[in-house]
C-alpha cells in the first residue's frame, strides 16, 4: 500500500532534475486546460464545465506520453529536453492511435451518460455557472444527479483507469502492442487491486485540486503524475533494462 506514495515521492525528485521541459510542458496543458474551461463558463455552458473536468481523466494518459518519455530519459541517465517530451517519436504509431481512439470514445459515452443524467433531474437549462451549481446542490433533483453521475463516471473512470494505467507507458516500448498492452494493464490492476484503488484514488484528488484551481495547478501536477503513473509502470511491470531500447 506504500507504493503509490513511493512513486509520488521519485517522481517529485524526478521533477525536479530536469524542472525546465516538465514545467514548461505542465504549463502548456494547464494554459490549455483554463482557456476550455474559461471559455465554456464565458459562453454560459456551465453543465459542460463539470463533463470537461470528470471527463479529463479519460484523455489525459495520451496527453501523459511526454512525461513518461522523460521518465524514461531519466532512468537512462539522460536529462530530457522540451522538444523531446513534446514530440514524443515512439507515440506516432499505430497501437497508440487505437488507444487514443479507444479513450476518445470512452469520453463520448461519458458525456453521453451525463447528459442522460442530467436530463432525467431537470426539464430546464441552467445558463449560469451559479444557477447551475445551485440547483446541483441545493434542491433533491440536483443532488440525485450529482450522485448518479458520479457513480457512473466513477465506474467508467476505474475501468479507464484499469484499461490504461500501464498500457500508456508501455506503448513507448516499439515491442509492445495494443492487445499485450491492454491485456497487462488489467492484470496488473487484477493482481494489486487495494493498492492500485488507492493509486487510482490519488490521482483523482490531484485532478479534483486542479480543477479548483482553474487547472492552473496542473503546471506542476500533470508532470508530477505523469513521472509518478512511468515509475508505476516500471514498478508493476518486470522487463529487460529500457536502456537498450531508448532511441
Amino acid at each position: 500500500m506504500e507504493a503509490p506514495f513511493r512513486w509520488l515521492g521519485g517522481a517529485w525528485n524526478d521533477l525536479w532534475r530536469a524542472p525546465l521541459p516538465f514545467l514548461a510542458y505542465g504549463f502548456g496543458i494547464a494554459g490549455v486546460s483554463f482557456l476550455l474551461s474559461w471559455g465554456i463558463y464565458v459562453t454560459n455552458f456551465a453543465f459542460w464545465v463539470l463533463v470537461l473536468t470528470i471527463g479529463y481523466v479519460f484523455v489525459a494518459p495520451i496527453l501523459a506520453m511526454g512525461p513518461y518519455e522523460g521518465g524514461r530519459s531519466l532512468e537512462c541517465g539522460k536529462k530530457p529536453t522540451l522538444a523531446q517530451i513534446s514530440w514524443v517519436r515512439a507515440a506516432f504509431r499505430q497501437d497508440v492511435a487505437y488507444l487514443g481512439l479507444a479513450l476518445l470514445m470512452i469520453y463520448f459515452m461519458w458525456t453521453g451518460f451525463a447528459q442522460i443524467a442530467y436530463g432525467v433531474s431537470t426539464y430546464r437549462l441552467y445558463k449560469t455557472v451559479p444557477e447551475f451549481v445551485a440547483f446541483a446542490v441545493g434542491t433533491p433533483a440536483g443532488l440525485n444527479m450529482v450522485a448518479i453521475g458520479s457513480l457512473i463516471g466513477g465506474v467508467m473512470a476505474y475501468f479507464t483507469f484499469a484499461f490504461v494505467v500501464v498500457s500508456a507507458p508501455m506503448l513507448l516500448d516499439p515491442k509492445a502492442n495494443i492487445a499485450a498492452a491492454t491485456a497487462t494493464s488489467f492484470k496488473a490492476v487484477t493482481d494489486n487491486p487495494l493498492p492500485m484503488t488507492l493509486w487510482a484514488a490519488i490521482i483523482g484528488i490531484f485532478v479534483f485540486i486542479a480543477a479548483v484551481s482553474g487547472f492552473l495547478l496542473l503546471t506542476i501536477i500533470f508532470p508530477w503524475l505523469g513521472l509518478a503513473s512511468w515509475r508505476a509502470y516500471r514498478d508493476l511491470v518486470p522487463h529487460e533494462a529500457i536502456g537498450e531500447r531508448l532511441s
